[in-house]
C-alpha cells in the first residue's frame, strides 16, 4: 500500500494488505479504508479494515457473495458493496451487500436490474450511482442510483459510451467518468463524460 500526498507531490510506503489480490473494491466509513473482495486463483469474501492513523489492517466480516471486480462505496456510515463476478464474465452478479462497521454484520439488499462486473460506483446525496460494466459479449452503457431509504433501483440515463473498467468520482454535485475499456477484455479509452444527477 502506498499513500499519496497531493501537497507535496509525493509517495510514501505504507503497511501492506492482507491477502494480496487484484479486481476488488475500496470504500471509506468514518475515517477508516474497508478493502473487499477480489481475487488471487480464487474469488475472495475477505474484507479488510485499514486505519491510515495507525497504519494497521484488521480482518473483518467476510462478504456473503465471494466476487471480483466488484465497487464498493461509503454511504451513511455504511460499506454497499455491488455488482461484481464469479471469475468469469459470463458469471456476473447483480448482488448489493451492505456492511455495517459499527455491528460487523453484512446485509443484503435488493439487486441491480442489470448483473455486471468492471462497474463504477459513487456515493452522492445519499444515493449510490452505478456505471458500466462489461460481459463477453459487450460493454454496458447503464446508469443505476441506488436509494438506501426506499431499497430501490432505478434507472437513469445511460452514459454516451458504454465501457468497463472505468473510474468515477463525484465533485460539486456532479459525476466524472473517466477511462474504461470500450470493448470487453483488454481495451482502454481517454474519454472522460460528466454525469448531472439532477436535484
Amino acid at each position: 500500500v502506498w499513500r499519496y500526498d497531493p501537497g507535496v507531490d509525493r509517495w510514501e510506503p505504507r503497511r501492506a494488505m492482507p491477502p494480496p489480490r487484484g479486481g476488488l473494491a475500496v470504500a471509506m466509513v468514518n475515517g477508516k479504508l474497508y478493502a473487499v473482495g477480489g481475487k488471487d486463483g480464487q474469488v475472495f469474501t475477505t474484507n479488510e479494515e485499514y486505519d491510515p492513523v495507525a497504519d494497521s489492517w484488521r480482518s473483518r466480516a467476510p462478504m456473503p457473495t465471494g466476487r471480483d471486480h466488484l465497487d464498493a462505496a461509503g454511504l451513511g456510515g455504511k460499506v454497499y458493496v455491488v455488482g461484481g463476478r464469479v471469475g468469469l464474465m459470463s458469471r456476473n452478479l447483480a448482488a448489493t451487500e451492505v456492511y455495517d462497521p459499527a455491528t460487523d454484520r453484512w446485509e443484503t439488499r435488493r439487486a441491480m436490474a442489470t448483473a455486471r462486473g468492471g462497474i463504477a460506483a459513487v456515493a452522492l446525496g445519499g444515493r449510490l450511482f452505478v456505471f458500466g460494466g462489461e460481459e463477453s459479449a459487450g460493454t454496458f452503457a447503464q446508469t443505476e442510483v441506488y436509494d438506501p431509504a426506499t431499497d430501490r433501483w432505478t434507472a437513469m440515463a445511460a452514459m454516451p459510451t458504454a465501457r468497463h473498467g472505468l473510474g468515477a468520482a463525484a465533485v460539486g454535485g456532479k459525476i466524472f467518468v473517466i477511462g474504461g475499456g470500450v470493448k470487453p477484455g483488454a481495451s482502454r479509452s481517454n474519454l472522460n463524460e460528466v454525469f448531472d444527477p439532477g436535484p
